[in-house]
């Protein structure tokens, strides 16, 4: 998990970003930063996402990215 907050972190500095962030909420993350986001976890975890992964109910929080992160990584 501390290593996903680095990377959001990393993406939207300047901000107080914890494990339950809503990041939709907030418009911390928009459209542009989830293909970056992703990217940045695809490349980090070494996982690929299709695009029924990407919806907003797994980017709402670093909680919920972090699960989708797990499942990926466990396919």
């Amino acid at each position: 998990m501390n290593e996903l907050l680095e990377i959001i972190r990393g993406l939207i500095p300047d901000v107080e970003i914890t494990e339950t962030t809503d990041l939709l909420e907030s418009k911390l993350l928009d459209s542009i930063t989830t293909v970056e986001l992703t990217a940045l976890l695809e490349e980090e975890f070494d996982i690929e996402f299709t695009p029924v992964d990407v919806v907003p109910e797994n980017f709402q929080t670093p909680e919920a990215i972090f699960a989708l992160v797990e499942r990926k990584m466990e396919e």
